[in-house]
């Protein structure tokens, strides 16, 4: 119901319609009622039944290099006073200001914790316990080596990467306690300012890149760490700043200037200071993961109960990561990253006919359907897979 485009309990209805297609459906009164009979522990075990499934997936998956990590919040607006917990936001709305975590190869949600709408964006606990969270949807492949205290070598790279909300110390260290490197964006203060002055006056600066590894006009960057006091910060941390011509609309840089806008971050992984720039400019890929649960049941929490809309919010992250599943395993070319609705108009909501005859179930798409192809081995994918 939530990838098909629903946003209430009374959506579901429409499913009990097509029995063929989807056998027993529940009630909108049994839905409703469901969502108000689990809580935290049993999250918690539908979060270990989905990270099982979640190794089974990555295993049919060709995936290599470092696992990033997308830490991000986003305010869900517009709800009335009635919810519980449901609170003034700093952008002056009223709602919730819930936390999520990506992982970056696949759009999948890794973890999601509904919060207050006046929670704070600095919440060192809140990414700490988020992070936990995704580490332990991660397979054991990926995992091994990066729990708290755990001596062994990790197998594989883990980059935790946040705005400046995850730029606290709490949250650093939590990421340097379990072996994950970080790249955080930085906040201004008077000694970055400085240490900004002084690689202007000494022209260190060196060319910045695109995504496709291309040189990027206008745009340069520099590594600062040593025009700065890190001793606060998790040893071997790094500080690289980029700077690019003004735009319209651009928001508010780290150092004062009319003609560019300066924009930084800590790190403490190994690289160049162009490529991990490269990777951190990446992090804006957390925005259209966001959206697209923001199109599959984000923005509206139909419930009264904090309880009950945690679960919701539970089964929004499900329903975003099946369809994710289905987009890498059994669609491709742009198909593997289309936006639900695009899916919706040309997929999900296809028009066909269900046709029974010896002894066989045929599923009749209508005549020049113009994903009709991507159908067909859809189907022909899933009954590989199964």
């Amino acid at each position: 119901m939530l990838a098909g485009g629903g946003e209430s309990c009374a959506d579901v209805e429409h499913l009990r319609t097509q029995r063929d297609l989807f056998e027993d459906v529940a009630s909108d009164s049994t839905v409703y009622r469901t969502f108000h009979e689990f809580d935290a522990p049993q999250r918690e075990e539908f979060a270990r039944a989905l990270a099982s499934v979640r190794q089974k997936v990555w295993a049919k998956l060709d995936m290599d290099g470092p696992v990033i990590l997308d830490f991000d919040a986003s305010l869900v607006m517009g709800l009335s006073e009635s919810k519980e917990n449901a609170a003034p936001t700093y952008k002056g709305g009223f709602g919730f200001h819930p936390l999520f975590c990506f992982a970056d190869l696949t759009g999948e949600t890794l973890a999601a914790m509904l919060r207050p709408g006046n929670a704070t964006a600095h919440n060192s606990f809140d990414h700490v316990a988020v992070l936990d969270n995704a580490l332990a949807q991660l397979p054991v492949s990926v995992s091994a080596g990066h729990g708290v205290g755990e001596k062994s070598t990790p197998s594989r790279q883990i980059i935790a990467r946040a705005d400046n909300a995850g730029c606290t110390r709490g949250f650093l260290s939590a990421c340097r306690a379990r072996h994950v490197n970080f790249s955080v964006t930085a906040r201004s203060n008077a000694q970055l300012q400085s240490a900004i002055y002084t690689v202007s006056q000494r022209d260190l600066w060196q060319p910045s890149r695109t995504q496709g590894g291309e040189l990027r006009e206008g745009a340069s960057v520099c590594e600062v760490s040593e025009y700065l006091n890190l001793d606060k910060m998790p040893a071997g941390t790094r500080c690289i700043v980029r700077r690019e011509p003004l735009h319209p609309g651009a928001q508010r840089s780290l150092f004062p200037s009319d003609e560019f806008r300066y924009w930084g971050f800590y790190t403490d992984c190994d690289g160049d200071p162009a490529e991990l720039d490269r990777t951190m400019r990446a992090h804006a890929h957390v925005e259209d993961h966001i959206q697209r649960l923001k199109e599959s049941g984000l923005t509206r929490f139909p419930f009264t109960s904090f309880e009950a809309n945690a679960n919701w919010l539970m089964s929004v992250a499900m329903a975003g990561d099946l369809v994710r599943w289905f987009q890498l395993l059994c669609l491709d070319g742009s198909w593997k990253d289309a936006r639900p609705k695009a899916l919706r108009w040309e997929i999900f909501h296809a028009p066909g006919r269900i046709v029974r005859g010896a002894r066989r179930v045929v599923v009749r798409l209508l005549d020049g359907w113009p994903t009709a192809r991507q159908l067909l081995s859809a189907y022909q994918r899933i009954a590989l897979l199964t």
